[in-house]
């Protein structure tokens, strides 16, 4: 299949259209800013509420080893990002990668796939921090009504009123998102570590034992649609605990990273790419999951693995040791942690909806950027209306593990697509490689491939039709509108630049 056919946009066709003064974005970020922008998005309610759910039901203390294992399988995934980010500095992540290797069609997949990671995550989160300010309300005497606030909420008020707060914060410039993020990232990493800091006192040697309790059979009730769809496939079950138990905990501690990705979206906001977004992805990945283990041990530590708690088991922990005040801290870290990723995940989206804008794949006006903030506006605030929509009326209970599967897709097309890369474009400069390729690259797309095949199969039937959906859109729209259908449009560059690399 010739490049024409697939219509690839060369590198050099993506870099060239980041100087369009209609759709030039400013150089603010630095790699410090990345990092900041990548733990703001990594730390949310996984640090505080899943460490106790994987610890009591699959892994027990070695919920750490869990912790370990999903962050070098993100590691993997990372070094990938980190290459194509620093070969293709433009907005747009995986979409513009898939840009570059596999074609228009798979562009467009990855781009309508990251919707379901970055705009339902952020109105997933949106939701989750309406219940985290309800229970602090709730702990000063002054709720809301149940009606406007909280998971059960009718029309959600306060997830609202969030998604628009970021929503205008996003709009009036990436230099000012990066300063909120870095305030929040502050309090909440020191929140953090005061939560680690004191909890080490009162860590009993007695829970760590056994390390990996024994394995035992899966709890009966999952089955057909519900089972991990390894289970239903291949008859595979994990069970529970075990070995096999710190794996499968893996599989559902891999979503507490969610969001190192997004790091590349800002790609073309970066003043020195090449150096800095390779720092920001792997720097933010390091330092989460280095907090993550840490959090971990400590709360199997101060309570036996089998009487955490689901819905907040490091504030029950503390309670459990008369240190009811570190619970209000513990809420106060987790709604600045979330408002963080609420911002961070809108930010990406809109990165990743400007640049297929830009490509007009999508309606070309949505690409406008602001002549005074340089922001893609016009894009930002759709994105905070939609996102505050589905945060105030759509029960997202049910759909939170498509963020995971349309991640983990993500992170498959990436793995593949750097080796392709290096072998129909050796002749670019590549500021980052990824080591001992391609073994790493192929590594990494099996591990994700394995934490798919880990979610139920419900999931998958909702993934699947969500990508038919995406495919019908583009025939109907995208292929008609694109650049390359176009008069002079990307058929003759593409022709001049196969013409100058023969």
């Amino acid at each position: 299949m010739t490049a024409g056919t697939r219509r690839i946009k060369s590198v050099e066709d993506s870099i060239r259209d980041t100087d369009e003064p209609e759709h030039r974005l400013k150089k603010h970020l630095s790699g410090l800013d990345l990092t900041v922008f990548g733990v703001g998005v990594i730390i949310g309610t996984g640090i505080f509420v899943l460490t106790g759910v994987v610890a009591r039901d699959q892994a027990g203390p070695a919920v750490a080893i869990s912790f370990v294992i999903a962050g070098v399988v993100c590691g993997l995934a990372a070094l990938c990002y980190a290459e194509f980010a620093s070969t293709v500095p433009v907005a747009g992540s995986a979409y513009t990668f898939s840009y570059a290797t596999f074609g228009e069609l798979v562009a467009w997949i990855i781009g309508w796939d990251l919707v379901l990671e970055l705009a339902l995550g952020a109105a997933t989160v949106a939701v989750g921090w309406s219940g985290y300010l309800n229970q602090l309300l709730d702990d000063l005497g002054i709720p809301l009504p149940t009606s406007i606030a909280g998971e059960e909420a009718t029309f959600n008020i306060p997830a609202i009123v969030v998604v628009l707060l970021m929503t205008t914060v996003l709009v009036l410039g990436i230099k000012l998102s990066s300063r909120v993020t870095a305030v929040i990232v502050v309090i909440k990493v020191a929140i953090v570590l005061l939560v680690i800091a004191v909890g080490l006192f009162f860590v009993k040697a007695a829970n760590y034992t056994p390390f990996v309790p024994p394995a035992e059979p899966a709890a009966e009730g999952a089955s057909g649609w519900d089972a991990p769809l390894v289970q239903t496939l291949f008859g595979f079950d994990q069970g529970t605990f075990g070995w096999g138990g710190v794996i499968a905990g893996a599989a559902v501690v891999f979503f507490a990273f969610i969001g190192f990705d997004i790091v590349a979206t800002a790609a073309e906001e970066t003043r020195n790419p090449g150096r800095d977004l390779p720092r920001g992805i792997l720097g933010s990945l390091a330092i989460c999951t280095v907090l993550y283990v840490a959090v971990s041990l400590v709360v199997v530590g101060m309570q036996n693995y089998a009487d955490l708690s689901a819905d907040a088991p490091l504030a029950d922990a503390f309670a459990d040791e008369g240190l009811a005040f570190f619970s209000g801290v513990i809420s106060v870290g987790a709604l600045a942690g979330l408002t963080s990723v609420v911002m961070i995940l809108m930010l990406g989206q809109s990165r990743v909806l400007f640049a297929m804008s830009r490509d007009h794949l999508l309606p070309p006006a949505l690409a406008r950027v602001h002549p005074r903030y340089g922001t893609p506006y016009t894009i930002t605030i759709a994105t905070g209306v939609f996102v505050a929509i589905l945060a105030a009326v759509v029960p997202l209970e049910e759909l939170a593990n498509l963020v995971n599967i349309g991640t983990l897709f993500a992170f498959v097309l990436v793995s593949i697509g750097v080796v392709v890369l290096r072998r129909t474009r050796p002749d670019l400069p590549r500021a980052f490689r990824v080591p001992l390729m391609p073994v790493l690259p192929i590594v990494s797309a099996l591990a994700c491939l394995w934490l798919m095949l880990n979610l139920p199969g419900d999931t998958w039937a909702r993934f699947l039709g969500w990508m038919v959906l995406g495919v019908l859109i583009y025939f109907v729209y995208g292929r008609r509108n694109s650049r390359f259908s176009t008069p002079g449009g990307r058929e003759d560059s593409a022709a001049a630049n196969a013409a100058r690399r023969s």
